[in-house]
């Protein structure tokens, strides 16, 4: 077979299997709500414009969920969009413009808020939007920070007051609405690999608030979702982060320096852990570049054919993110991967209000 028929080929069938996806999380869709959490309807509504112009699939988290569960093709230009928080602006003005574009969109709802003040959503307005195609999703029962352990509560004491609020989270939904998937969004995007564990246990696909696309690798208990609101809301930005493609990793590992693997997302402050990913596609490997919250760009070096990140400076109390891009042979398309860590403070407790 002639090179140039077998390279056409290869790039036909990579089009073919593609599995790459897009998750859009928002919270409230108003210019009068906190602003870092927010996005005017203006710059949401052309937010949905350049999507429908730009020929996108919009999915339920359902399908794409199952999906990925069922190690399902992706095909490219794939989004599901998403809310979080039960808020009463979802109602009034996203609802009614995915609704008059036959969108389907999930609500990730902490249930006991609901029905509760005029900021958050009601039952029957819930109810109403179930019935036009919305999926109503669990987003706890009382949206508190699920890896955090309360003063005095044992590891096994954590575990169960948890599985019990989902569950009970789950009941409820299932109550009011009828039929509740088993998705999943945590709370302020926060995770550790305990909570990730309890999830897989409950059979629940867990969503994230780190960025970036999804593919084949994503683990079923941390899908990430590029999350808009507050400086995130310029069209620009928007159009850069639906068109990314999944970083083609084959492993991901974390080290607290570079003799001591670890199995945790959370460390004190002060830590500098290291996030050391291995890159199915070697000629990637010198191309990627990688930066962390307040840190701007930030050390990566190549050992043993493996990328090692590390922030440059200690990490403080809370989130800290490492997000690590590459420009892919598609004009205007990135490779992103991010990776989450959480930090108490030095001696390990939780003083951060997150």
């Amino acid at each position: 077979m002639p090179i140039t028929v077998r390279l056409c080929f290869i790039l036909l069938w990579v089009a073919l299997n593609s599995k790459a996806a897009v998750v859009l999380e928002y919270h409230h869709i108003s210019d009068k709500t906190p602003k870092s959490t927010s996005i005017s309807v203006d710059k949401f509504t052309a937010q949905m414009d350049y999507l429908a112009n730009n020929h996108f699939k919009i999915v339920s988290v359902i399908e794409l969920a199952e999906k990925l569960r069922n190690d399902e093709t992706l095909p490219d230009k794939t989004i599901a969009i998403s809310f979080d928080d039960s808020y009463a602006t979802v109602y009034q003005a996203a609802y009614p413009l995915l609704k008059k574009r036959g969108w389907p969109f999930t609500f990730f709802i902490n249930a006991a808020a609901v029905s509760t003040s005029s900021l958050f959503v009601s039952w029957d307005q819930l109810r109403e939007m179930s019935r036009n195609g919305v999926t109503i999703a669990n987003h706890t029962m009382y949206h508190n920070h699920v890896p955090r352990l309360k003063d005095g509560e044992t590891r096994s004491q954590w575990r169960e007051r948890t599985k019990t609020e989902i569950e009970k989270a789950q009941k409820t939904i299932a109550k009011e609405i009828g039929n509740v998937p088993k998705i999943f969004a945590y709370p302020f995007g926060e995770y550790d690999v305990e909570v990730q564990k309890l999830l897989k246990e409950l059979d629940f696909i867990a969503f994230g608030q780190q960025s970036g696309p999804l593919g084949s690798q994503a683990d079923l208990q941390s899908v990430p979702r590029f999350p808009f609101g507050g400086s995130f809301t310029e069209l620009d930005d928007f159009i850069m982060k639906v068109n990314t493609l999944p970083m083609p990793i084959s492993r991901i590992q974390f080290f607290a320096d570079k003799h001591h693997e670890i199995n945790n997302l959370i460390v004190k402050q002060g830590e500098q852990p290291y996030l050391v990913l291995s890159i199915s596609n070697n000629n990637l490997l010198d191309k990627i570049h990688c930066f962390a919250t307040g840190q701007g760009a930030i050390n990566s070096e190549i050992i043993a054919g493996k990328l090692w990140v590390q922030a440059k400076q200690p990490l403080p109390q809370g989130r800290t993110r490492y997000n690590c891009t590459a420009a892919s042979s598609e004009k205007g398309r990135f490779y992103w991967y991010t990776q989450q860590w959480l930090a108490t403070d030095k001696t390990g407790i939780w003083n951060y209000n997150d």
